[in-house]
């Protein structure tokens, strides 16, 4: 008798097999993905509209803003800190590109002047909390009231119209049937994918995030990396104002409030861990793709806006609670 007759029990599966499913069944974005389903489900149900081809392309297309500000917001959540200043910065970023136009400068350097001021923010919050060893919240919360101040004083409180008809492109434009905004939104998660998890600064982000000191120790540059970090997000920040510029056709000073909140609750929701060191950049995306779900749904069934931001919270707490209790 062969040794097979003798076997009993289920066939094992291959390894590989194993390992992969456990890969996915244990990644950061793998319960918030589920979520999601579960919440688009439920909004085709309540609500005959929301499954329309318009409205899932005005919901991608609201999202997109939210999703790119979270790109920077969750480099700054991996290494354990926060950015409060990117709603005020892409107000800034974008009221100056607007201002720019308007005084005749080409619309490329416009641009390129507009993503050069979210930089110069991020670098300074950046110096601020690697170097000068201050805490990330009270730094991004005084660089948030003095982006907001210049953006009111360059434009005198006043919106910024007028500008060039070609510019509406990245807002309100389409490439073969698909937003333009959300082909930034894609292309910036390519590049923020590629970075977090096929480069070496990603590994340090990560690092950093897991114990600050012992990634100083094994000879992480950690003042560079966070200064880094900072940049992306006052970067990512501008980008999404610029978007948001193109799309209204003028510049806001007053637009972006609130925003910095929404970015935190798309990482959170997307699975990191508030603390650092945890989290997904894919995460984030369905993060910010969740929310933009449950605002519009909300909104179709003509949900109060004052009764949304409490559902929003309640989600957002529970949100941290499981991500914490993961953790521990």
């Amino acid at each position: 008798m062969s040794s097979l007759d003798n076997a009993s029990g289920p066939v094992p599966k291959p390894s590989g097999q194993r390992s992969y499913l456990d890969k996915c069944l244990h990644h950061p974005a793998f319960l918030p993905f589920i979520g999601f389903i579960a919440l688009f489900v439920l909004m085709i149900f309540m609500n005959d509209s929301f499954l329309t081809s318009n409205n899932l392309t005005n919901v991608a297309r609201q999202v997109s803003i939210n999703a790119i500000i979270a790109v920077g917001m969750t480099c700054a959540i991996l290494t354990g800190g926060i950015d409060l200043s990117v709603g005020p910065v892409m107000a800034l970023s974008g009221t100056v590109a607007a201002g720019l136009m308007i005084a005749g400068i080409p619309v490329p350097l416009a641009l390129l002047a507009g993503v050069a001021i979210g930089g110069v923010f991020g670098a300074i919050n950046g110096a601020c909390i690697a170097w000068a060893r201050m805490p990330p919240i009270i730094v991004t919360l005084a660089t948030m009231g003095i982006a907001r101040g210049l953006a009111l004083i360059y434009t005198g409180g006043y919106p910024i119209s007028g500008l060039p008809e070609w510019f509406s492109f990245f807002g309100r434009g389409s490439i073969a049937g698909i937003q333009v905004p959300i082909l930034i939104m894609i292309l910036v998660y390519i590049v923020a994918w590629v970075i977090l998890n096929h480069m070496s600064f990603g590994r340090h982000v990560y690092a950093i995030g897991g114990n600050e000191e012992a990634a100083r120790l094994s000879g992480i540059r950690v003042s560079r990396t966070k200064l880094l970090v900072y940049v992306i997000s006052g970067i990512t920040a501008a980008i999404a104002g610029l978007v948001l510029t193109s799309r209204l056709m003028s510049g806001q000073p007053n637009s972006g409030v609130g925003f910095e909140l929404d970015a935190i609750a798309a990482v959170v929701l997307g699975g990191a861990a508030i603390s650092g060191g945890k989290g997904a950049i894919i995460g984030t995306l369905v993060g910010a793709m969740m929310l933009g779900v449950l605002n519009n749904g909300l909104n179709l069934m003509g949900v109060s806006p004052y009764v949304q931001n409490v559902i929003k919270g309640g989600i957002i707490l529970v949100a941290i609670y499981i991500s914490s209790g993961k953790r521990k």
